[in-house]
């Protein structure tokens, strides 16, 4: 399901006192199936766009078209409800959202509440749960029973559950160790491919951004400053750090190691076996002439 911001602009408690501009201008183009990474600083408008791709937040400009509908600034929008069964969001924390008695409940509850049969729902719940590496003997434990990273996946099963065509992820591995956050993006990733879904990361970790993304956008101060491939968007190293932004490890040890050697390779490289063989290969040249 294409997904398509023109021009947006939010302002959030508009015609008050208080109002406050948090995005302007904003257009993202995103394909069915393709992974993007929207990267900035905290407070640069990441997580107000992400609530506009399933209609949370309504633009007080512009548009957004998620599949067939169209959603308007200033005009009335109705069948929201379909728009948010096709795009599931995973919010920071989402654990913290877990409220039934048992696994199973939690996760049938959205399917349940969008019209689903129960006997269908279930069969959904053991579906999602074996994705998320979790086994169908817990359905009838509480989720508060459940270690911290089990409810997380709990949670995850439970917007799977929906059968979603796109999945929003906002900051999806806060809290993580180094280990939960890859086993988690890893995961993510997985699903992506296997069931092709579209799958939007709003995120702080370059690292994830290069390593899992088709596309990646940077936002700052509420507008889009930049959008490309990975490539495209690592290989201006110096320009993210005058934005204030960090690079993936493996750039930094790239440039670190150009200046050590006093060689500059052809491109930028995004991960460190890629790196190797480029200098490996360079290094070879260079002893045979």
């Amino acid at each position: 399901m294409d997904i398509s911001l023109k021009h947006v602009e939010y302002r959030y408690q508009k015609n008050t006192p208080f109002e406050r501009l948090a995005i302007e201008d904003v257009s993202i183009d995103i394909p069915t199936g393709v992974y993007m990474a929207i990267i900035g600083h905290t407070g640069s408008g990441k997580s107000t766009v992400l609530q506009h791709l399933n209609a949370l937040l309504q633009p007080t400009k512009g548009s957004v078209e998620i599949g067939e509908h169209e959603i308007v600034a200033s005009q009335k929008n109705k069948n929201l409800k379909k728009i948010r069964q096709k795009v599931g969001i995973v919010f920071q924390f989402p654990e913290h959202q877990l409220f039934e008695e048992t696994v199973e409940k939690d996760i049938i509850f959205g399917p349940l509440n969008f019209g689903v049969s129960e006997t269908e729902a279930k069969e959904r719940a053991r579906i999602a749960l074996k994705q998320v590496g979790l086994a169908e003997e817990i359905l009838e434990k509480s989720p508060f029973d459940l270690s911290g990273g089990q409810m997380r996946r709990v949670a995850i099963a439970g917007v799977l559950a929906m059968e979603p065509d796109v999945i929003v992820l906002d900051e999806p591995t806060a809290g993580l160790d180094p280990r939960g956050r890859k086993e988690v993006m890893d995961m993510f990733y997985s699903l992506h491919k296997e069931r092709k879904l579209s799958t939007i990361l709003v995120t702080h970790s370059m690292e994830d951004a290069a390593r899992y993304a088709d596309q990646i956008v940077i936002m700052q101060q509420g507008k889009v400053v930049k959008k490309g491939t990975p490539e495209e968007i690592f290989s201006a190293p110096t320009e993210l750090v005058e934005m204030g932004l960090d690079v993936p490890e493996v750039v930094r040890f790239q440039l670190k190691l150009e200046e050590k050697l006093d060689m500059k390779l052809e491109k930028i490289f995004l991960t460190i076996d890629e790196l190797s063989s480029a200098v490996t290969k360079r290094i070879s040249r260079g002893v045979r002439s």
